[in-house]
């Protein structure tokens, strides 16, 4: 029990062992100190006991409930498509894993085919290869002997004309002879593409004569051929030999 004194010293309270406390002493708002309202440390810093529990106990139950908010949040994110999205995506919003998987093994399909086709091609392409040079062989060897088989004559009656030589025969005879196995041969490398290079009063070309000496001529103009040693061959537009020819020099300029 406590009895309230006033005096020179102020107000107060006597409790009920004669001690007097001053209003100074009260908790501020009226409110009298209870044991809970003991102060102690938690890291360093004074705090409430209450106030210490009632925080940790909120602490540990946001930390239980923020996993599952999360989670939820997640779940809902999962499930809410943007309809947008969906429409333009169309049919590939549908694929799903085994048909990814099908398509797959198509596609692998597809390149084990195409790889065995090049494998073919390449192997047909080598024996078209082969196949093509054994023919260009064959055809080579064919028009030699078909080559061969058209000199054949002309070589059986320049054996007559030398037998009949031999055995006293006239000498007009041997030439008129000589003379036909000539045309005769001619007229063959004529069949095969052959022709003559006989440039006799023509004016001097390098690129199917050469020029073995000069010779001074003052009637014909300058750079003519004026005799041949030897003529030329060629065959399908190309030079197989030059003709062998005299130029002449000293004569008039050549009119363009």
């Amino acid at each position: 029990m406590s009895t309230r004194h006033t005096g020179p010293a102020g107000d107060g309270v006597r409790d009920s062992s004669g001690r007097l406390s001053s209003d100074k002493d009260r908790p501020a708002g009226g409110a009298s100190a209870t044991p809970d309202a003991v102060p102690f440390r938690v890291g360093g810093a004074k705090t409430p006991k209450s106030h210490a529990h009632g925080g940790t106990k909120a602490s540990a139950a946001s930390k239980g409930a923020a996993p599952s908010a999360r989670a939820d949040a997640a779940a809902g994110a999962g499930d809410a498509f943007d309809p947008e999205l969906e429409a333009d995506l169309g049919a590939e919003f549908e694929l799903r894993g085994d048909v990814m998987e099908a398509e797959l093994e198509a596609v692998r399909g597809e390149a084990a085919d195409l790889r065995d086709r090049v494998a073919r091609g390449q192997a047909e392409f080598d024996n078209f290869r082969k196949r093509t040079f054994r023919e260009r062989e064959e055809e080579r060897k064919r028009a030699g002997e078909r080559l061969v088989s058209e000199l054949l004559p002309a070589i059986d009656n320049l054996e007559r004309a030398i037998e009949h030589t031999t055995a006293g025969g006239d000498l007009v005879d041997l030439l008129k002879g000589v003379e036909a196995v000539h045309a005769q041969v001619i007229g063959i490398l004529g069949k095969e593409g052959v022709a003559v290079i006989d440039p006799f009063g023509e004016p001097f070309d390098h690129n199917a004569q050469q020029a073995v000496s000069q010779q001074e001529d003052a009637e014909v103009p300058e750079g003519t051929v004026v005799a041949v040693f030897q003529k030329g061959y060629e065959m399908g537009g190309r030079v197989v030999r030059p003709a062998m020819v005299v130029v002449s020099t000293g004569g008039p300029k050549r009119e363009e």
